[in-house]
């Protein structure tokens, strides 16, 4: 069984414009690894660098972003040194990444099948037909209901759990070895986040992938990953598994989020 990380940050460092003309630091020494077959949530507050740190592993950082020092190594490439046409190669088809607005994320003008399809087409050399029934399987594995008739409808005529699922195929198309998450269940209800939570566990051992979940929901986190991040203000604070990291945590930023999830969770 293989152990190796599928994916490992070490040292990885970047700073923003200032507005005094100087730089500031947003990323700092930021060193983990994602496990094979395992879902690694990285948490924290807004602002923390979370998904500043996911952005950098598909190399869509923002322009004004500077990587100031560290790698990410996965399968034996850095990924920091690769230019656009590189990262082409490998994103999408080999990492794939889920929004955080997975309505935004889709093209309003074009139906399901077509968004869908094209995936299949550019990654896949699918014919038209053969992207379409590919598509409509898709959509069944990630429990979309009336995944034919889905194919011709557009992202607004769809409610927010099902879009969240669509997005999910998109990047499942290509059976990525990393699947990253931004916020996976924000702005759903109780019920459906629990529904795409169980979907992604499901996917993670079915389809043999590691998943790397962004998430500020501590809630999700104890349900299904494996592994924790703690990240706060730029920096890792705290790593370890996810039974150690809920029940014995060793950083005192991390016994705070803890307790301020508790009582969210008594309030309601």
């Amino acid at each position: 069984m293989n152990t190796e990380p599928v994916l490992t940050i070490t040292g990885y460092s970047g700073t923003f414009p200032a507005p005094d003309g100087g730089r500031l630091s947003v990323l700092e020494d930021i060193s983990f690894s994602i496990a094979p077959n395992a879902i690694t949530a990285v948490v924290g507050e807004t602002g923390s660098g979370k998904t500043l740190t996911a952005l950098s592993m598909i190399g869509l950082t923002p322009p004004a972003f500077r990587r100031t020092g560290g790698s990410i190594l996965f399968a034996g490439q850095d990924l920091t040194q690769l230019d656009e046409r590189a990262f082409r190669r490998i994103r999408g088809s080999r990492i794939a990444m889920a929004f955080q607005d997975s309505r935004s994320a889709l093209n309003p003008v074009f139906t399901i099948g077509t968004q869908l399809g094209d995936v299949y087409r550019l990654h896949r050399q699918a014919g038209k037909k053969q992207a379409r029934t590919m598509a409509a399987e898709m959509l069944e594995r990630v429990r979309v209901p009336e995944p034919r008739q889905r194919l011709s409808q557009y992202p607004h005529e769809l409610s927010g759990g099902t879009v969240q699922r669509i997005q999910l195929a998109m990047a499942l198309a290509c059976r990525p070895s990393l699947l990253i998450l931004d916020e996976p269940t924000t702005g759903l209800d109780v019920t459906i986040q629990a529904d795409i939570l169980e979907l992604i566990v499901e996917l993670t051992r079915e389809e043999n992938m590691s998943v790397c979940m962004i998430t500020h929901d501590l809630g999700a986190v104890a349900a299904t990953c494996d592994q924790v991040v703690v990240m706060r203000d730029g920096a890792v604070r705290e790593t370890g598994s996810c039974e150690q990291v809920m029940t014995r945590p060793a950083d005192s930023y991390t016994r705070e989020l803890l307790a301020a999830s508790r009582a969210e969770l008594s309030a309601s």
